[in-house]
């Protein structure tokens, strides 16, 4: 059974920064890829971030020079650092974890992001 949970996460004022953690348990062999989404209120569930098990990188338009996904095969963990947020940040974030191997896909709880401006 593959179980995400991730870090707090916070209120921050705009402009500030803010890091996210995923850790992973479980059987994960094989090729994933991990990431973050997020869902604002009234809003649908939208990609910001993933990285494959290659070090692949992708991440939405809207995030991209102020957000970094990384990960840590060894300890099955993935980050995501934000900086200069934005009140349009505020979201409750994410993590996933997709297996191409079996095609089977997992989420984490979720963690509330609030930017005040």
């Amino acid at each position: 059974q593959v179980q995400l949970v991730e870090s707090e996460g916070g209120l921050v004022q705009a402009g500030g920064s803010l890091g996210l953690s995923c850790s992973v348990s479980g059987n994960i062999a094989g090729i994933h890829r991990m990431g973050w989404f997020r869902q604002a209120p009234g809003k649908d569930r939208e990609l910001v971030a993933t990285i494959s098990s290659g070090g692949n990188t992708n991440y939405a338009d809207s995030v991209k020079g102020r957000f970094t996904v990384s990960g840590d095969n060894v300890k099955h963990t993935v980050y995501l650092r934000m900086n200069n947020l934005k009140p349009e940040d505020t979201a409750v974030y994410y993590c996933n974890l997709y297996s191409w191997s079996t095609g089977s896909d997992y989420w984490g709880k979720g963690t509330l992001v609030t930017v005040s401006s």
